[in-house]
């Protein structure tokens, strides 16, 4: 679901390219296989994430996120990697453009059954890392490739 926030941002700026913070959520089970949704928007599959609304803290913001596309309930979360630049820039199907400034979090600890929410995502499964799907968003590749050489140092990308 997009924000009030970025709804009333693109009723001015249309479908322009737009600058904005968000997070993304790497969540893992006890089998250290990683949670992915199948979004509607592209296809492919990615994260659970999303952008920042006015107000929101990081941490806020990926806890409402999680909860909205997956069901699940955010106990803790660890920032591993803040990603930003021209490399992030994309467009959705829509023709509307965004370059994002994410935060990606770790999270370990979650309570919950995944359950897709249907508007963004269609389905959600645990993928072991090293068979993660062909039709993965490539931001989010990139984001998964960091994690697997993640040494527990803050990665700036």
């Amino acid at each position: 679901m997009i924000g009030t926030y970025v709804s009333r941002l693109r009723a001015t700026a249309g479908a322009q390219c737009l600058f904005l913070p968000g997070v993304r959520a790497i969540i893992l089970n006890q089998r250290n296989a990683v949670l992915l949704q199948r979004r509607t928007d592209t296809g492919c599959w990615g994260l659970p994430g999303g952008s920042l609304e006015l107000e929101d803290t990081a941490l806020e913001a990926l806890r409402r996120e999680v909860k909205e596309e997956t069901d699940l309930d955010v106990h803790e979360a660890e920032p591993m990697a803040i990603y930003s630049g021209p490399g992030q820039r994309f467009r959705y199907p829509n023709g509307d453009e965004v370059q994002p400034f994410a935060l990606a979090f770790i999270v370990r600890e979650w309570s919950g059954v995944p359950r897709a929410d249907g508007e963004e995502g269609s389905e959600v499964c645990f993928w072991p890392l090293d068979l993660l799907p062909q039709n993965l968003f490539p931001l989010h590749a990139q984001t998964l490739a960091d994690y697997r050489k993640y040494t527990g140092r803050f990665l700036i990308g």
